[in-house]
């Protein structure tokens, strides 16, 4: 089971280590999985938990409207006194069986509290979310979102030269506004009591952007990307602000301009998808649909980042949750078998042939 601290993305899809959370002013990057299935699913995590700690939304697209994304937000799952109204004590009435109708009834609710509202759990540490139903209306519309549809923002190639492309100067541009009206910049005074910004950006340095970056060997706009997140980390680091940013990293060819990319964001995650691989029908990964890679964890106030100790991570769609775990398989048929597994296979081999066991060499021990 996975959960984060403030701001967090909900308890089923963030890593737990130890305090886990995304910090305030800081960038998440997520290099998306070959179908860009799961990494959507992420971002829309991270964005059903601004609206039901009632955040503020930024949402980011080239390819879909925000609003679509937004309508596709999973539904809380709430306390379970939440999703019953309360019932009065039922009158007992003349005939039999309308008797016993109401029994059952009393019966069923008897031990149930009276319910205030629907999100009375949205002050509780972090929520979980089933992905098999979509956020009801009422609880959506009642957070605040601003969007960014690239094709309602028509841009125009620069006279003069800029490492940024126009794209991504208007998205940098949109959100230094949004910050400085609704108050989320530190600089200014503080005028009503401030929550939190959530910003999603979608798939930056895709070709909708207008971004060549994964086109091809050689791009034409190199660090156009790079430069836009110098602007997004600096824009953050002065405001109550925090930003997840997926990139189709399979499709960059230069794998030295992606570890540039991800040593500018604060913390950085890779999905494996095991859709379209041999992996998918190996009977080893049966229980997982792929693998959760870990590139950097933030360092801040400090000289150097360190990372868990344990890498192995795995994901799962389950039918009603996303769930982030340790890889777990037979340490002798594992890929990324770890140190202490090897040492501890080597340490049963030593005790099976001082115990002098008969067992041959392709047989497991039994003990």
């Amino acid at each position: 089971m996975v959960c984060v601290i403030l701001p967090s993305l909900g308890k089923n899809c963030s890593v737990h280590y130890t305090s886990g959370g995304l910090a305030v002013g800081t960038v998440l990057l997520i290099e998306e999985d070959r179908y860009d299935s799961y990494s959507r699913m992420i971002l829309k995590y991270f964005l059903a938990e601004g609206v039901v700690c009632r955040h503020e939304l930024f949402v980011a697209s080239a390819q879909d409207n925000p609003d679509d994304i937004l309508q596709e937000l999973p539904a809380p799952i709430l306390d379970d006194v939440a999703m019953h109204k309360p019932v009065e004590q039922p009158r007992l009435p003349c005939e039999p069986q309308d008797s016993l109708d109401a029994m059952k009834i009393a019966w069923r609710y008897q031990n149930l509290p009276k319910v205030q509202s629907a999100l009375a759990s949205s002050s509780r540490f972090g929520h979980y979310y089933d992905v098999s139903k979509m956020m009801e209306p009422e609880i959506r519309q009642a957070a605040k979102c601003h969007s960014f549809y690239l094709p309602e923002h028509p841009t125009q190639s620069s006279a003069t030269h800029s490492a940024m492309l126009e794209s991504y100067s208007t998205l940098l541009k949109s959100l230094q506004e949004v910050i400085h009206r609704e108050g989320f910049d530190l600089a200014a005074p503080m005028s009503k009591s401030r929550n939190i910004l959530r910003v999603g950006l979608h798939s930056l340095g895709s070709a909708l952007w207008g971004d060549d970056l994964s086109c091809q060997d050689n791009p034409t706009h190199r660090h156009a990307l790079a430069t836009f997140l110098y602007g997004l980390r600096a824009l953050l680091r002065s405001s109550l602000s925090v930003a997840v940013v997926t990139i189709p990293s399979h499709l960059i060819q230069d794998r030295t301009l992606m570890g540039s990319i991800t040593r500018l964001c604060d913390n950085a995650i890779a999905l494996e998808s095991f859709k379209g691989s041999e992996r998918e029908t190996n009977p080893l990964y049966k229980d997982y649909h792929g693998l959760l890679h870990v590139r950097q964890v933030p360092h801040l106030n400090c000289l150097t980042n360190q990372l868990p100790d344990h890498k192995d991570l795995a994901f799962k769609l389950k039918r009603k949750q996303f769930t982030i775990e340790r890889l777990h398989l037979p340490p002798d048929l594992s890929e990324t078998v770890s140190r202490v597994s090897r040492g501890e296979l080597a340490g049963a081999a030593m005790v099976a042939s001082a115990c002098g066991s008969s067992t041959s060499g392709t047989k497991h021990l039994d003990f």
